[in-house]
């Protein structure tokens, strides 16, 4: 990692001005990623949490909408079909527009045609056609991810300013889209209906189409040719290894999914009856024993994933060669680049956002203090929106200002701290004031520390492999979240019991003497506890996730003191 950003320190380095570090942020290819970021972010709300609301409003069961949940599987699973994208080219439209364009473009069609599709469906009449309409829809919404990103880092290049540029800009639009998805046509339903909501959906992903289009021109991307040896052909053979090696990565893909996704679904054909399924789910999916099946389903599909794409012991086969070649050389890849200093990159990127992870029981911590639910939705939604694009934006000035690494510092140290606030607001009740501050502080911190993250992670990226090594980051970055998450309520509840008994958060049970008699008060009946023990809970909770943070303030100040020898390494290859 090479930081770019000039020292007005050294006499050697001429100042630059603010007006020139702001510049970039207003130029072609930072205003198109603002589109493109539009565009990737509009799809996956649409054919999950709004799809659910349009569901259950036309009277369907839980049991029905849950199935929609599965459509995420492929979000979770972006990095198995990225290398297929990184060698694959399109027919006519790669030689007209671009290799990485011509993907974006067939995925934002593809999106548009499926939400045009549903906005013509009645989930009564036509629900299968819906779930299979939604599954196609997230497909080329998770395409369009994996090549946007590649095209954004490629467009960069080897700048990590102009990394951080493209993935402020790409933060921006994507921040905005969920929240156009998850409220305009909610409010447009009552009147309008759904359809026509979905209709305008799909009608706003011609703003991606233009972002596509006025792109600048990319730089060629070349597909490094398969090596296949001395691999004799032998179709028959090949076609049956191909078959063999296709359904252990069906299974893989199957067992990754029901990880990352807590959701065992695609596995009911497994269990006898419904009954044993239902049992298997509740264990599943369970606080206490989730994360001791979770976390070994990952392991062994991802560990099922290598042995499908290893060649075969003692023998090159022209199946082994290709997948070798298309899904492991990316890997090692960067592995070589890096050398020992890999794994301590990819230890920082697992746990630098893992404290924000963690903070899957807000909700639940807003009600408990007694926050109405308008009130929670306006804070939230609006507020909550504006403050992560503030911290975006910041995000974006400290890469142009001060350099990767001293971005990547401070992102570490705000996303520890800023679960603080949490903590403050516990002691504060229902303070309609303090939520806001408290709010406002996280999503801020969170902004600035997820671009920085971003830029990241991107200048990391080896040329020609940009699609598979972005998309294997981002799905490891998220993972020890999502797996340590399924026990953050388990940690306050257990915390709160044991400060009524004398147990280590008993101290801080004074802090919420003199709150109103609504805050914790349902939470604490429920759990059979005090108020005071469910108040303490809910501070030790927050502060062990600051902690965690802290983690991730030394693994990056660790990182940055190795990287010198690693920057000369690579700017030699350049």
């Amino acid at each position: 990692m090479s930081d770019s950003a000039p020292d007005s320190t050294s006499g050697d380095t001429p100042k630059v001005s603010r007006r020139d570090r702001l510049k970039p942020f207003f130029q072609r290819p930072a205003l198109v990623m603002i589109l493109l970021g539009f565009s990737s972010g509009l799809p996956l709300s649409l054919i999950f949490d709004t799809l659910s609301v349009w569901l259950r409003s036309e009277n369907l069961s839980l049991t029905a909408i849950s199935y929609f949940s599965l459509v995420t599987f492929v979000y979770s699973l972006k990095f198995v079909w990225a290398p297929v994208l990184d060698r694959v080219g399109l027919p006519g439209l790669t030689r007209m527009i671009g290799h990485r364009r011509g993907w974006i473009l067939l995925s934002q069609i593809v999106i548009i045609l499926g939400l045009w599709g549903i906005s013509s469906l009645n989930p009564q009449q036509h629900l299968a056609w819906m779930a299979l309409v939604a599954v196609i829809i997230g497909l080329a919404g998770a395409t369009q991810d994996i090549v946007i990103d590649a095209w954004r880092i490629e467009t960069a290049g080897d700048s990590e300013a102009r990394q951080g540029v493209m993935a402020t800009m790409h933060a921006w639009g994507a921040r905005v889209a969920p929240f156009v998805s998850g409220i305009v046509p909610l409010m447009l339903a009552d009147t309008l209906g759904w359809g026509f909501a979905y209709a305008l959906m799909a009608a706003l992903m011609g703003l991606g189409v233009i972002g596509v289009l006025l792109a600048p021109k990319e730089a060629e991307h070349r597909v490094r040719p398969i090596e296949y040896g001395d691999a004799p052909k032998n179709p028959p053979l090949e076609a049956l290894e191909w078959a063999g090696r296709l359904a252990i990565m069906l299974l893989a893909i199957c067992l990754l999914g029901a990880g990352l996704t807590a959701n065992i679904d695609l596995f009911k054909g497994f269990f006898g009856t419904e009954e044993t399924f239902l049992a298997a789910k509740s264990v599943w999916t369970s606080r206490e024993t989730g994360i001791f099946l979770q976390f070994p389903a990952v392991a062994v599909g991802l560990g099922l994933m290598a042995l499908a794409c290893i060649p075969l012991p003692g023998k090159l086969t022209r199946p082994g060669a290709y997948l070798r070649q298309t899904f492991v050389v990316p890997i090692l890849a960067f592995f070589q680049r890096y050398d020992n200093l890999a794994w301590l990159i990819l230890a920082t990127i697992c746990v630098y956002r893992v404290a924000d992870f963690l903070l899957n029981v807000n909700g639940a911590f807003y009600v408990d203090l007694g926050f109405e639910l308008p009130v929670i939705a306006e804070v939230r939604k609006i507020f909550g929106v504006v403050m992560t694009m503030a911290g975006v934006g910041l995000g974006g000035y400290l890469m142009a200002r001060f350099g990767m690494k001293v971005s990547l510092i401070v992102g570490a140290v705000v996303g520890a701290l800023s679960n603080m606030g949490y903590a403050w607001l516990a002691t504060q009740g229902n303070d309609a004031l303090a939520f806001a501050i408290a709010l406002g502080i996280d999503n801020a911190s969170g902004g600035l520390a997820g671009t920085v993250l971003i830029a990241y992670m991107s200048s990391l990226i080896s040329k020609g492999y940009a699609a598979q090594q972005y998309a294997l980051f981002t799905s490891l970055y998220a993972l020890p979240g999502k797996l340590l998450s399924s026990q953050s309520g388990k940690i306050i509840e257990v915390t709160a019991q044991g400060a009524d008994s004398g147990g280590i958060a008993s101290g801080l049970k004074g802090l919420f003497a003199g709150l109103p008699a609504i805050s914790f008060a349902d939470g604490a009946q429920s759990l059979g506890v005090s108020r005071e023990a469910l108040g303490a809970g809910y501070v030790l909770f927050f502060t062990y996730t600051s902690l965690i943070g802290v983690i991730a303030v030394a693994l990056c100040l660790w990182l940055i003191a190795r990287q010198k020898a690693v920057d000369l390494k690579i700017k030699a290859e350049i």
